[in-house]
C-alpha cells in the first residue's frame, strides 16, 4: 500500500481544522464524466443586464461607457459607513449574547465590459488591469479600514446571480473569522520557527511536486496537503509580500498570467466555465507587526464529478468535520494533466 492509500486525516495549519480523507472510495482511475463542450455563447452586451457598460443599475444609475475595469459602492452592500445607531462603538457585556457595530464599505469591480469574458478568457493584459484595479483599490481601502477582502463568486452554482463577470472587495476594521485564526496559526509558527508558515509550505511543495499545477517566477498555485474542497487550489506569493496593495507591476503581470492558466485549466477539467468561490487573504493593516504573513488566495471550486455534480458540504461536513474522497495528490493530477488552451478556444480552432 502506497503513501495516503488509507483513511485518514489531514490539518490544515492556516487554520487548524481538520479534513478527513477517505481514498479507498475514489482514489482510482479517474472516471468522471467529460462533459461535451458547452454550446451556450453568451452576448458581449446584455441591454438590460446592471452591470454592462452604460446600462442602468437598480438604483438607476447610469453606468459610464467603461472600456476595460468598472469599480463602484455595491448598492445593495452588506456593510456601509452609516450606522443607524447613533453609538457605533455599542457592545455587549454578556458573554453569551455578544456583538459589536460592523462598518465597513462593499465594491464592485467588472472585470471586462465583455459580458461574456470569464477570467480565463480575458487576456494577461486584460487581466493585469484587473489585478492592478484590485491593487489600487485595496491601496485606497486600507487607509480607513484593517482588513480588505477580495473575491469572487463565480457561477450560479455558487450562488451568483448575475452572469457578468465580476467580483467583490469588502473592507472592515474587525478581523473576520478567517483571518483572525489564519493571523493566529501562523504567527504562532513564526515565533516557533522565525520563518513564515506559507514561505516552508510552499518550498516543500516545490521540492515534492505532485501537488503544484503552475508557478512562475513570483507566484505558485498548488492543491494544498489538506485541501476540503474536491479541486481546491491555493496561490501563494513566492516572495515576501503581506498585503495585495504591495504588489508591484511586475508581480501583477505574472499574478494575471498565473491566474489565467489556473482558470484554463480548471474549464478544461470537465469542459465548461468551472464555478468558484476565490478570496485573497492580506495581513491585516493594523498589526505591529505581520512578518508572519505571506500573500495567498484560496480557490474553493464545488465540481466534483462532472458539469453538474458538485460536492455538498452536509451531514458530516456541517456536523463534525470536512471530508473528501478525491485526494489532493489525484486532484493535482487532473489538474496537472488539463489543458492550458481553453476548451474553446481549442473548439473554434478544430471548426
Amino acid at each position: 500500500m502506497s503513501q495516503f492509500e488509507y483513511t485518514h486525516r489531514r490539518k490544515n495549519p492556516l487554520t487548524g481544522d481538520w479534513v478527513l480523507v477517505s481514498p479507498h472510495r475514489n482514489n482510482r482511475p479517474w472516471l468522471g464524466a467529460t462533459e461535451q463542450a458547452s454550446t451556450e455563447s453568451l452576448p458581449s452586451y446584455v441591454d438590460d443586464c446592471p452591470l454592462c457598460p452604460g446600462n442602468n443599475r437598480a438604483n438607476d444609475t447610469k453606468n459610464p461607457d467603461y472600456q476595460d475595469t468598472f469599480v463602484f459602492v455595491n448598492d445593495f452592500g452588506a456593510l456601509n459607513q452609516q450606522q443607524q445607531t447613533s453609538d457605533t462603538n455599542v457592545t455587549s457585556d454578556d458573554e453569551l449574547f455578544t456583538f459589536e457595530a460592523a462598518n465597513g464599505e462593499c465594491r464592485v469591480v467588472c472585470f471586462s465590459p465583455d459580458h461574456s469574458k470569464t477570467m480565463p478568457e480575458l487576456s494577461v493584459d486584460e487581466l493585469t488591469k484587473v489585478v492592478t484595479t484590485w491593487r489600487e483599490n485595496y491601496q485606497e481601502l486600507a487607509s480607513k479600514f484593517a482588513n480588505i477582502h477580495i473575491f469572487e463568486n463565480k457561477g450560479e452554482i455558487m450562488g451568483c446571480s448575475q452572469p457578468h463577470p465580476h467580483g467583490q472587495i469588502w473592507a472592515h476594521q474587525h478581523a473576520s473569522s478567517e483571518i483572525a485564526k489564519e493571523n493566529s496559526q501562523q504567527a504562532d509558527y513564526y515565533a516557533r520557527h522565525q520563518t513564515p508558515l506559507l514561505a516552508n509550505y510552499i518550498d516543500k511543495e516545490v521540492a515534492d511536486g505532485s501537488r503544484v499545477i503552475c508557478s512562475n517566477e513570483h507566484w505558485i498555485a498548488v492543491v494544498p496537503f489538506w485541501a476540503a474542497w474536491p479541486f481546491e487550489t491555493l496561490v501563494v506569493a513566492r516572495e515576501d509580500i503581506r498585503q495585495f496593495g504591495q504588489i508591484n507591476d511586475q508581480q501583477a503581470q505574472t499574478l494575471a498570467s498565473l491566474l489565467k492558466e489556473l482558470t484554463t485549466r480548471y474549464d478544461n477539467v470537465f469542459n465548461c466555465s468551472f464555478p468558484y468561490s476565490m478570496g485573497w487573504h492580506s495581513a491585516p493593516t493594523n498589526l505591529a507587526d505581520d512578518s508572519h504573513w505571506r500573500l495567498h488566495a484560496h480557490f474553493y471550486p464545488p465540481l466534483l464529478r462532472s458539469a453538474t455534480v458538485k460536492k455538498h458540504m452536509v451531514g458530516y461536513e456541517m456536523m463534525a468535520e470536512s471530508q473528501r474522497d478525491l485526494s489532493a495528490e489525484t486532484a493535482a493530477a487532473i489538474l496537472q494533466k488539463a489543458s492550458t488552451t481553453h476548451y474553446k478556444q481549442a473548439q473554434q480552432g478544430n471548426d
